[in-house]
This record gives C-alpha cells, structure tokens and sequence, in this order.
C-alpha cells in the first residue's frame, strides 16, 4: 500500500520531470535540518529505545513472544509462497487518508517503544521530519505511508498473524546474522540447518544488491510490492525506505552488507536520515489529527496524479495463507 500510478508512462508522481524528481531527493550527505525536532532520552515508557531485554517492561512477554514466532516461521519457502500470493494484488481501493484512519485499529505488538494505535506513530513520524526538513515534501510523505502495510493485521485484509506483518526484517535464504533481535530462536527455523541456506551468501552472491534478496516477509515488502507493481513514480530512496526500513540489522549493525551494490549504499543515507524520526519521534503525546490533517490532504493531492483521478491506494485481500 503505497501511492500508485496507473499509467506511469503519462503522469509523474510529484509532477516533475525526470531529471526535477532526481534533484527532488539529491544526495543525502546535502540535506541540512533546521532543529525542529528535538529527540527524547526515552520512549513513551520512560525506557531506552530499542530495548528488547528489559524484564521491568511490560510489553517484553508480547514482544519477545511475536519474535520467537517469527524467527521460526519466517523460511525462504514461506517468504517465496506469502510474495507470490500477496503479489497478485487483487484489489480494493481507497483514498491514502482512508487507509490512514484504518491504522486507528492497528497495535505493532513487536514494538517495544510504543503501544498506541500506528496512525499515531505515521503522524508523529511524519511531523518530526517536516520540522527538519520543510522542504523535502517527498520525505514528509514517505513517512505518512512507510508502515500502511500494517493494515493486512486487520480482517478485512487477510488478518495476517503479527509475526508476518510487524518486526525487524531480515534477508532469507543466507544465514542469519546474530545481531538480529533474539537470534537465539533461529535455531527453530528450518532453514538455519539447511545448508543451502545458512552460509554467508546462501543463494545469493556478493554484491549481488538487495533487490535481489529475499527479506521476510512483512508490512515492509508488502508496501514495495504494491509500488512497484503498480507502476509507482515515487523516488528510488523512498521505495528503499519503504522496503528496508526495519532492515534495522543493517542499518544499525552493518550486518548484511556484502549483499549490498552501489544503489543500495548511496540509499542508505537516506534511510539512516529516515530511521532517526521512524524510530524516535514515538510518544504518548499525540499528534492533534485534525490539525495537521489539511497539509497531509495537500500534500496528497498535490504529489499524487493518478491516471481517472483520485488519491488512490491498491491494496491486496487475499485471505491468510494457513
């Protein structure tokens, strides 16, 4: 669930030419932030971020509990079946405001940082960048959809297990790097034993780029596909923030970086820009929707020019795969 265009070849998403959209996300290493945002010690708890053995943590039992899950089920055959049905992405349709509000209901119970409903977390996200750079509107958007794939938690999209929607992703089909969350229930994965599966490489080869790697599959993957079946014009650094941006053994640990090709490292700037707001900007201070709501309609109507008109947003409602 991204913003798609029906008919790439005759509209460009931000309304720009090719060469305005390259200038649009230029190089990372240039953006400059204006302050406005001040990151917190600690997450709405009162706690560090990102702290996944914290016995005093009330939410450590559901976290720790949707990562064993995970680990043990998310197989490279798993990941080839979930993309090959979620991939047929046959459609219901909406505007992106609606799928927003549709968020409402939806609780990351792998999300050790925040517990309110994931409407909350785009808007925080999405208003923390926008204090800092007022000017990269793509990026304001970017933000505002990254984790809309957590609507196929809901019934009326397939009502995925959290395993298979939320959490860290990881490439499958190579072995697993240790620095990934609660590594130890690997050991329960099937592939972790196959050894057409848990060398350095696995099936790929060095260099070979991410686009090529399989991740578990997830909210993350599920976004891209929707963009990228759908004929997206969005930037290339967004889509890799979308697919990658809980690639956090990566982008935090450096883990899975021989997979990596040039694309992938200049895209990587960007992501890390990205991942300091997705991540630090969760509070139990909301955002008030009604106010802030008017810009993001702007914003949507002004970067979106869909082919027939209106925002619109494909989403796949193939039933769970059991």
């Amino acid at each position: 669930m991204t913003v798609i265009v029906r008919n790439a070849a005759d509209v460009e998403l931000f309304g720009l030419q090719q060469e305005e959209k390259t200038k649009t996300h230029g190089d990372a290493s240039e953006l400059v932030s204006d302050g406005g945002f001040k990151m917190p010690e600690n997450n709405a708890f009162g706690q560090s971020f990102r702290d996944y053995n914290n016995a005093d943590s009330e939410r450590q039992e559901i976290v720790e509990r949707t990562y064993r899950l995970q680990h043990i089920n998310q197989t490279y055959d798993f990941v080839k079946k979930m993309r090959e049905e979620y991939g047929k992405l046959d459609k219901a349709e909406m505007s992106i405001w609606e799928c927003c509000e549709l968020l409402n209901d939806v609780v990351d119970e792998s999300d050790p940082d925040l517990d309110e409903p994931q409407i909350m977390h785009l808007l925080q996200s999405a208003e923390a960048i926008r204090k800092d750079y007022p000017d990269e509107d793509w990026l304001h958007l970017t933000a505002l959809i990254h984790d809309l794939g957590k609507i196929l938690l809901l019934p009326q999209f397939g009502q995925l297990p959290q395993w298979a929607v939320v959490g860290d992703i990881f490439p499958v089909g190579c072995a697993f790097d240790k620095s990934n969350v609660h590594y130890k229930y690997f050991e329960e994965n099937p592939d972790y034993k196959n050894p057409n599966y848990n060398t350095k490489n696995g099936v790929y080869s060095q260099g070979c780029g991410l686009n090529n790697v399989l991740m578990s599959f997830g909210h993350d993957d599920y976004m891209y596909l929707v963009a990228k079946e759908n004929g997206t014009t969005l930037p290339s650094a967004a889509l890799f923030i979308i697919r990658y941006h809980s690639l956090y053994p990566l982008h935090k640990c450096g883990a899975y970086e021989h997979l990596m090709n040039g694309e992938d490292r200049e895209n990587l700037k960007w992501l890390k820009i990205f991942n300091n707001y997705d991540l630090y900007s969760k509070s139990k201070v909301p955002i008030d929707v009604e106010e802030v709501k008017p810009y993001y309609l702007s914003l949507i109507e002004k970067v979106v020019n869909l082919v027939g008109g209106g925002n619109t947003v494909v989403y796949s409602i193939r039933s769970v795969v059991r």
